[in-house]
């Protein structure tokens, strides 16, 4: 799998974001590079994770659309005789 790439207004608000939770929830004061380097050990180590269940989500509710969409196509089946 490549690594997960985020847009840099995405990294930034997220850093931010990231920032303000650690001094908010915990009392820490992490910010600049170094909450930049916690962001990317969360995205390296945890984002995977995520991403996979995101995809195995995405392909449950495929399945199940798909399912849904054969049997409304087997719904339009007519009934056949045949001819003597």
């Amino acid at each position: 799998m490549s690594k997960i790439e985020l847009p840099k207004d995405t990294r930034d608000a997220l850093t931010r974001a990231l920032s303000r939770y650690l001094k908010d929830e915990l009392d820490v004061e992490v910010t600049g590079f170094d909450a930049q380097f916690l962001l990317d050990f969360i995205i390296e180590t945890m984002g995977p994770h995520v991403y996979n269940q995101g995809l195995a989500d995405a392909q449950a509710l495929l399945s199940k659309k798909l399912d849904e969409f054969g049997e409304s196509i087997w719904s339009l089946e007519k009934p056949a005789k045949l001819a003597r």
